[in-house]
């Protein structure tokens, strides 16, 4: 059997189950006497959410996973990626509308994020679509409506600093 397919392969026990790209893993909660279960998307080193777990009837051991569990928590995981992927997406894209003699055109500046090279992307669109400009300019950047107005101006030139 290859490792590739024992790796993919669905697993459904009491404490651990994987399927569908997410790992559901019941692990004993630090805090006090309880169980907790933390969901890890395939390929992430940290889970993506970690919440409390029902106790068994015993009230000593956690209630084993099931399908609906699984399903629900699988759903609610992938909410709180989603958010976190929109909350980034916001911090890193602004974007700004300036009315020119030829129309509206949409300013953006995306973020990016690079360890080594921090920089950003600052670009120009008309209302047709079509890319006017783009170029790159220093993540500390600062996109508003005077800094657009003022690339405009200037015949989206290079801007002389971070304005």
């Amino acid at each position: 059997m290859n490792d590739a397919s024992d790796a993919d392969a669905p697993i459904k026990q009491d404490r651990l189950w994987r399927d569908n790209g997410w790992t559901a893993r019941v692990i004993k909660n630090n805090d006090d006497d309880g169980w907790a279960v933390e969901m890890i998307l395939d390929g992430q080193a940290e889970p993506a959410l970690v919440g409390p777990w029902t106790m068994g009837r015993d009230k000593k051991n956690p209630k084993p996973l099931d399908t609906a569990a699984f399903n629900t928590l699988v759903k609610t995981a992938a909410e709180v990626v989603r958010r976190h992927e929109q909350h980034l997406h916001a911090l890193h894209h602004k974007e700004v509308g300036v009315m020119s003699a030829g129309g509206r055109i949409s300013v953006t500046l995306d973020i990016v994020a690079d360890e080594d090279d921090p920089h950003a992307l600052l670009a120009a669109t008309d209302a047709a679509g079509e890319r006017l400009a783009e170029l790159r300019v220093g993540a500390g950047f600062r996109l508003n409506a005077a800094s657009a107005r003022a690339w405009i101006d200037d015949g989206l030139r290079k801007p002389a600093s971070g304005a």
